[in-house]
């Protein structure tokens, strides 16, 4: 696969996962909350650990790919965190707003 198609396949990867916590009422896609409905606090922890494990994914290509992990400086960190909240908005948006209008019609 060439490098343009890795890197636009860490992006929908990234893209999935960071909707994933707000379509799926599963605590980690497994257990079922005592609650009978996730918290808030199970969502955002959810999306912080799925923030994590993509960047894993991310550092493992570009050390299969480039033979080396380059180092990152802060400011790399929290642009990649803003684009992971950027991404989460459509499914924070459906939860919170959409999947209202849709269950009143």
């Amino acid at each position: 696969m060439q490098s343009a198609g890795v890197i636009w396949g860490l992006i929908l990867v990234a893209f999935i996962a960071a909707n994933l916590p707000w379509l799926s009422e599963r605590f980690f896609f497994l257990f079922s909350p005592p609650a009978g409905a996730k918290r808030a606090w199970m969502r955002l922890l959810e999306w912080f650990v799925l923030y994590f494990l993509v960047g894993a994914v991310a550092v493992g290509l570009e050390k299969k790919y480039t033979g080396e992990i380059h180092h990152q400086d802060w400011e790399f960190y929290v642009v990649t965190f803003c684009l992971f909240i950027v991404f989460a908005l459509p499914g924070f948006i459906y939860r919170h707003d959409l999947r209202y209008h849709l269950d009143r019609r």
